[in-house]
This record gives structure tokens, sequence and C-alpha cells, in this order.
């Protein structure tokens, strides 16, 4: 059980976030239950480590109380995910929040290629980051850009990408599991992966499992943590 002590005193919470939930919908509910429960003050401090897509599930890292000092710290450690591509297609979000725009030949893909064609993702890499994305561009986000049809330049972005591992294939489908710095888009990974193997590519399913030395595995979901806080006396 949490008291209003622990939370202002600060707490790193290890969340399981649900898919389709936004990052911000599942900090909200908990700042929501521990505003209420434990009688904070409204604007006390909350926040998250990291932001996950909703189409993304896993690790989803909140900090409270004094403990919000240490997002910054948090979020510049190495991340891990899983997740699952699916060749022969583009997508204009590089995931299924949009639909299939462009459809490529897979007969050409076999085994050694995927894994030939993955060690040229291995280290310091150019990436440019999806134009459905929250990166702000003009004063404006990047997918609000986007949804009005207007086009943008994107510049690349230097991130390094320490391990890259294909777990199953099943074509036109790759599961694969990638541990990467801060700032690395899984999305456009795919993308680029898929057509680094001369079609295309685009993400299906995302976990994120780990941050530094936080795993997904000592994580509960918000469901769960609601139920370690008090309920609020009649």
């Amino acid at each position: 059980m949490y008291s209003a002590e622990d939370i202002l005193a600060g707490q790193v919470l290890l969340i399981d976030k649900p898919l389709t939930w936004s990052s911000f919908q599942a900090v909200n509910k908990l700042k929501y239950a521990l505003r209420n429960r434990l009688g904070l003050p409204k604007k006390f401090k909350i926040g998250h480590a990291g932001t996950l897509d909703p189409l993304a599930t896993g690790l989803l890292i909140v900090c409270t109380g004094k403990f919000t000092k240490k997002i910054t710290e948090i979020q510049a450690q190495t991340k891990e995910y899983t997740g699952t591509i699916h060749l022969g297609a583009t997508t204009p979000s590089y995931d299924l929040e949009t639909e299939i725009d462009a459809t490529f030949p897979t007969d050409h893909i076999t085994e050694a290629l995927i894994h030939e064609t993955l060690k040229n993702f291995i280290g310091e890499i150019d990436q440019k980051p999806p134009v459905f994305s929250a990166i702000k561009k003009d004063g404006k986000r990047l997918y609000e850009h986007a949804r009005a049809g207007e086009e943008v330049e994107i510049e690349a972005r230097k991130t390094t990408i320490y391990e890259f591992e294909i777990t199953r294939i099943a074509l036109p489908e790759i599961d694969f599991r990638v541990s990467c710095s801060k700032g690395t888009y899984i999305r456009s990974l795919a993308y680029d992966f898929g057509k680094a193997l001369q079609s295309g590519g685009h993400l299906t399913a995302l976990r994120r499992t780990k941050i530094g030395n936080y795993s997904v595995e000592n994580a509960i979901t918000p469901e769960a943590f609601d139920k370690l806080i008090p309920k609020k006396e009649n």
C-alpha cells in the first residue's frame, strides 16, 4: 500500500501500459486515483520517463514527488523492445495506426538475406523519425502536419542500435528483439529494415521490455496499481 507521504517523498512506479492507452492516459489514471484516494494536492508532481505509442504495450516508468527529478536520467538509459514487423507493405505511420499505402514483393526474401541485412542496422545509424510522431516542426507536432496533409522535410538523426536479434521468421512476419539508445523510433526501424530488404515493412506489434535495469517483468497494470492505493474512507 502507498501512503501520501510515500508518493510525495518520491516513487519510481513500473507500469505495464495496456494496448490502445496513451502514456498520458496511463499517467492520468494513476494521478486521479492517487489524488482522490490519498488527498494529495491537485498539482502534485507526477510524470513518465519515455512515451509509448498507444499501439505499443509494456514498460512505462512513472515518477512521483521528488523523484520526478530522475526522469531525464531514466529517459537517457538503454531501452529494449520486442515486436513484429510485417514485410511486403508500408503504412504512412509505419505501424497499424494508418492503412497500407503500398505493397512490395517478398518472394526474394530469405532467412539468409534477413540475417545479412540485419548487420547494417547494428551500431550508430541515421534514422528519420516517422511523420506520425510528436516531434515539433515549425511550432506544430509532426502528426498534426501529417493529418492535415502537409508535407514536411524531416532531418535524419543519429541513433545507436546495440543489439538487433530476429527471434522468429514466418514470412511475411518477423519477430525481433532490439536494444537501443534514447530517441530510437522502432517504427522507423521497421520501415527502414523493409526498405533495405528491397521490399516494404511496417510494425504490427511492439512491447517495451526494459529501460536500463528496470524490467517489465516487475511492472504492474494500472488496474493492479489502483488496488495498492488505500480506499478513501467515507
